[in-house]
């Protein structure tokens, strides 16, 4: 295994981790978005229902906030822990 394998290797997973972590941001800013317009849109047919609803889009919302904090987790854990490196050094030699 040469230093270049490994190199490209955390090269591939760091672009593939950009790549996650900016799908987790748009998906949560999507998810945030419908969440809070639609929030609106109840309060609107039915002010009396605010309460209600508030407390919805909150409970919602922070589960909405939490999607990307797992992926972060998992793009962390493939940038500094590179399962990859390790499958590698197996396969070459095994």
């Amino acid at each position: 295994m040469t230093p270049d394998m490994i190199a490209n290797i955390y090269a591939s997973t760091a672009i593939g981790v950009g790549v996650i972590l900016a799908a987790a941001g748009l998906g949560s800013a999507i998810g945030w978005g419908l969440i809070c317009a639609k929030t609106l849109e109840g309060i609107a047919r039915q002010p009396e229902m605010k309460p209600a609803l508030m407390t919805n889009m909150f409970i919602f919302a922070g589960l909405m906030e939490s999607f990307p904090f797992i992926i972060l987790a998992f793009a962390m854990w493939f940038l500094f822990a590179n399962p990859f490196v390790g499958a590698l050094q197996s396969a070459i030699g095994g």
